[in-house]
Parts: structure tokens; sequence; C-alpha cells
């Protein structure tokens, strides 16, 4: 795709995903060259996006998954620490790196409510390759998050933040506004979600760092902000 901008897809690759042999034609289709696979590290399909010059990265939020993805023949890993958005581990990011750096020396990027340029720079020093940022960018202009989306991200501080299973089967962090919206209440605290209600449809995700976003904002604007900060911090060293 001559004269395209960076671009990727991130694909689910569990059982669970209906589209996932249809997205996987259209990615081929296009050769996106960057595919960012998650819940599940298939070498087949690895193997169908290296075959036209592209890339997988993975999610990985434990050494086990990190160790599973590299016997797929993954390219990068995408360590998922505690405090990411969507599906996310549990484990500090301090050890989460460490562990896989002792058995991976390729690309590796951090994820975790990394919202500012100096927590960049912190996840190079750590050991990271990159950063990884996505709840940041939520309500960016460009998102294609609803409005009410938006506002519940730019109104949400680390508190409004859930860590539950009970939406999807798999550890994952919600607003906890749209959880209580989408919920039925039922005895002992669990989780029962009415028919209309779908994870990230209705039932929406963020990061611990929610609170860095306090306006909608051109994407523009944000990376020349991380960047002015990533800067800063080099220069303070």
């Amino acid at each position: 795709m001559p004269g395209a901008a960076p671009f990727g897809v991130n694909l689910i690759v569990h059982k669970s995903n209906p589209r996932l042999d249809a997205d996987l034609e259209l990615i081929v289709r296009h050769q996106v060259p960057l595919v960012i696979t998650s819940l599940g590290a298939i070498a087949d399909l690895v193997q169908v996006v290296q075959g036209y010059g592209g890339l997988v990265f993975h999610d990985v939020t434990n050494v086990r998954h990190a160790e599973k993805a590299l016997e797929a023949g993954v390219d990068g890993l995408i360590a998922v620490a505690a405090g990411a958005g969507g599906h996310a581990g549990t484990m500090s990011p301090f050890a989460l790196v460490d562990e896989i750096r002792r058995f991976f020396q390729g690309p590796l990027a951090l994820s975790g409510a990394i919202t500012r340029g100096h927590q960049i720079a912190a996840a190079q020093m750590m050991g990271a390759d990159l950063a990884y940022i996505g709840s940041h960018f939520i309500a960016s202009e460009e998102s294609l998050a609803s409005p009410a989306q938006k506002d519940m991200v730019i109104g949400a501080g680390p508190a409004d933040i859930v860590y539950t299973d009970r939406v999807t089967g798999v550890g994952a962090n919600f607003l906890r506004p749209s959880l209580e919206a989408a919920t039925l209440p039922e005895p002992h605290g669990a989780l029962s979600v009415s028919e209309e209600a779908k994870a990230w449809k209705t039932i929406w995700s963020a990061g611990h760092g929610v609170g860095a976003t306090t306006a909608v904002q051109p994407a523009r604007s944000i990376c020349e902000r991380l960047i002015a900060e990533y800067q800063a911090a080099l220069q303070s060293e």
C-alpha cells in the first residue's frame, strides 16, 4: 500500500471470535504491515502474516504466555501489565519486563497506565523498547468512541476502574459507571450483564492512567505533548 501512513490491526485470535477467518483474509489481501494478536498464539496464523512480509506482535500478561507466543514464532511481544485497559495482567510492569527479558531480547513493548512522556522513557530504562498507549487516545478527536464514552473517560480516575473476569471470561479492566449501567444486581456481588450489554460496545474499558485524560484533543496534540515530555525526560538524566 504505497504512500499509506503506518498502520496495524489488532486481531483477537481466540476461538470465540467468529470473524477471525474473515478478518485474516482482509489482512492478507491488504498486506497489513503489523498485526497485534491476543488471546491465543497460533503458529499457522503467524506464518501467514510473515509470508507476505508482515510482523506479528502478541499481547502477553505473564511469562507462560510469552513463552507460548515465541514458540508460535511471533516477531515481538507486548507486555500487558497491571493497570492496562482491556484484557490485562496483574503483574507489576517491573517484574513482567524483567522476567521476559531473561529469555527474550527481541522487540518488546510495555503496556499499562502510560500517559506521559517520562513514563515512556521509564519503560525503556526498565528494558522495554517501546511504550504501548491505548486508553489515553480514547478521548482523542479521531477516536470512534461515542461522545458518552469519551465523557466517561474524561471524568474517571483510577478508582473508577474495575478488574473483573465476569464480562469476557478473562480478567479485564472496565470503567465502573459503564459496568453499573449494564449489569443487574445479584446476591453476593456477582455480575449479571443485561442482554443488551456487550463488552467493548456498551461496557467500556480503560486503564489506571485514565485520570490523565482531561479533555478531547486531536491525536496530534497528544503525541506532540508525549514527545516533548519524553525528550525533556531524556535531557534531565
